[in-house]
């Protein structure tokens, strides 16, 4: 499985944040739910998602690959909640 996170982050109109991705050399829309933003770390949520998704993004790509690796990835699109994140 090729999984490229390609980008840029940009701003969704939910206020969440997509990020383009190929999977393999497939378009592929990695989508972050706003609530997953502010769940990432709420104590530094300021509200600007694309600033808080930069701050985050490698925690993020990773969960929106290991979705990808589980299968999760549907008619171009994986989406990310609040649910999917883990604790450390």
């Amino acid at each position: 499985m090729d999984i490229q996170f390609i980008g840029p982050a940009s701003l969704a109109t939910d206020g969440g944040i997509d990020f383009a991705a190929k999977l393999n050399h497939t378009d592929l829309v990695c989508h972050f739910s706003y609530e997953a933003l502010e769940d990432i770390d709420a104590d530094s949520f300021m509200g600007d998602a694309i600033d808080h998704f930069t701050k985050h993004q490698l925690k993020l790509l990773s969960i929106a690959e290991q979705k990808i690796l589980n299968g999760h990835a549907h008619d171009g699109k994986i989406q990310i909640f609040s649910n999917d994140l883990v604790s450390d």
